[in-house]
């Protein structure tokens, strides 16, 4: 879809990614989930929305999940920080015992 929308190969490849990212998310801590990417436009310019909700466990401190170097897993800790910088728009909302709903968006330059 990235390259129907005219992204240039590195961005088609930082969307591929940031969306993997956020399913191996959604596959360690929720076990299940949805992840939508839909095409938006907005005052002429055109992006592609990345929406990832799961109803798992959620993240207890967020601000802290978005700290490079922090991991529960192990891994490396670049992953919710990494997506966040190579995206234009990211939002996180996330309660204990409700789930996690990541939307991200990368506008075409």
């Amino acid at each position: 879809m990235s390259r129907l929308l005219g992204f240039g190969t590195i961005m088609q490849s930082r969307m591929a990614t940031s969306i993997s990212e956020l399913a191996r998310n959604i596959y360690l801590y929720a076990g299940k989930g949805t992840i939508t990417i839909s095409p938006i436009e907005r005052e002429g310019e055109i992006g592609l929305q990345i929406t990832a909700v799961d109803a798992g466990p959620g993240i207890p401190d967020i601000r802290k999940a978005l700290e490079d170097g922090y991991t529960t897993s192990g891994a490396l800790g670049a992953g919710l920080p990494g997506v966040r910088r190579m995206m234009d728009e990211f939002d996180i909302q996330s309660a204990p015992g409700e789930g996690t709903r990541v939307i991200i968006v990368k506008w075409r330059d």
